[in-house]
């Protein structure tokens, strides 16, 4: 039925019929027995401990936290924390909000988003656009005094809930000499409202962002936040949130080795393999539609193979050591079982959602 209502809904422009839609959902769950129901028709076979097909439920300790599954959704897609209780209703284990920037951004000119319904792909420009930190510092602060609860402490795993993660980045007018000073108030003023942290140096649509991901630039960043991050955990008693972070799929093998080497020096608590692609390469689009789109990230199914290359390649450098979040090209749960057989710990679907729609969650956890 899903393929319907889809082929319905991509008559229409891309970045509008996203927040009509969700904002459809929104209404909906603004009514307890219509929420209760979303909740029962997405909610995962097996979430509870021991009714999995393993045997074994769904429930993933990882970071210190306890994801109640292991599919999430990646940033970008809920900017601005507007609808985690809708995503909480359709299944998701864990949410990355984001990318959060300091100052409110309004991102590139639209349109910036696009379809490639032959290659199942997303190309997005959007350039970070959100409402700055300070206003989704709020909307988190408040969300979670309706529902009467505080981040997860990474020494509580009593009861497993949505998991939010908050993706944090740069101002496009920000220099990337004073990059940091961006992550740090982002970091600093998130702290009390998230789980953990992945820091975004890998868009191609802020320019020059990708730049920061060189050995000494992401030094400067990663080592500043894990200061702070001690620091501010032991003021308010608790571990340090756990900190990742996003690559891209278009590094070459020695920077990969960089950014691997780096995150063990640091200890960084994972990172999340992979961002979008920049690569056109081998599409079924035609050349002339792609030319008329323009520059941004591909994102979808074109992106499976290298995504899934990159995560094999740092588990078995790693030797598993490094914790991975897998993304990119994730649509179905053999999609699923594939990367994490590569070495995945969790997943996170964007795109896939787009495609596969509501009950995406559900069908990939069947199959883990």
């Amino acid at each position: 039925m899903y393929k319907f209502f889809r082929n319905v809904l991509f008559l229409f422009p891309t970045e509008d019929i996203h927040y009509f839609s969700m904002n459809v959902l929104k209404k909906l769950c603004g009514w307890g027995w219509t929420r209760k129901f979303v909740t029962w028709a997405c909610r995962p076979e097996g979430e509870a401990p021991g009714q999995g097909p393993s045997g074994a439920g769904l429930t993933r300790e990882l970071f210190g936290l306890s994801f109640r599954n292991p599919v999430g959704l990646g940033a970008g897609f809920d900017k601005n924390a507007l609808y985690l209780r809708e995503l909480d209703a359709l299944g998701f284990g864990f949410v990355e909000i984001g990318t959060v920037t300091p100052l409110p951004q309004d991102g590139n000119e639209k349109p910036r988003l696009f379809r490639l319904p032959q290659d199942q792909a997303l190309i997005n420009r959007m350039g970070f656009n959100n409402d700055g930190v300070q206003a989704i510092a709020g909307r988190l602060k408040q969300w979670r005094q309706t529902r009467h609860e505080r981040p997860a402490s990474t020494d509580d795993h009593s009861h497993p809930r949505l998991i939010v993660g908050g993706n944090i980045g740069k101002n496009k007018i920000t220099p990337n000499e004073d990059a940091w000073k961006d992550y740090v108030i982002c970091f600093r003023e998130l702290f009390d409202h998230v789980d953990y942290f992945v820091v975004n140096v890998s868009s191609p649509n802020t320019p020059g962002l990708r730049a920061l991901q060189e050995k000494d630039a992401l030094r400067n960043i990663l080592t500043r936040l894990q200061t702070l991050n001690t620091e501010l955990a032991a003021a308010a008693g608790i571990r340090p949130r756990p900190l990742l972070l996003k690559i891209a799929p278009d590094l070459t093998v020695p920077q990969i080795d960089d950014v691997v080497d780096l995150a063990m020096e640091i200890k960084l608590d994972g990172l999340v393999a992979t961002n979008t692609t920049i690569s056109r390469e081998n599409l079924l689009t035609t050349p002339a539609r792609l030319e008329a789109i323009g520059a941004g990230g591909l994102s979808g199914a074109p992106l499976k193979e290298r995504s899934t290359e990159v995560v094999r390649y740092i588990h078995q450098k790693t030797g598993g050591a490094l914790p991975l979040i897998a993304s990119g090209g994730i649509f179905t749960g053999e999609d699923g079982q594939e990367r994490m057989a590569a070495g995945g710990s969790l997943i996170q679907v964007w795109t896939g959602f787009i495609y596969e729609g509501p009950f995406i969650v559900g069908r990939i956890c069947r199959k883990l």
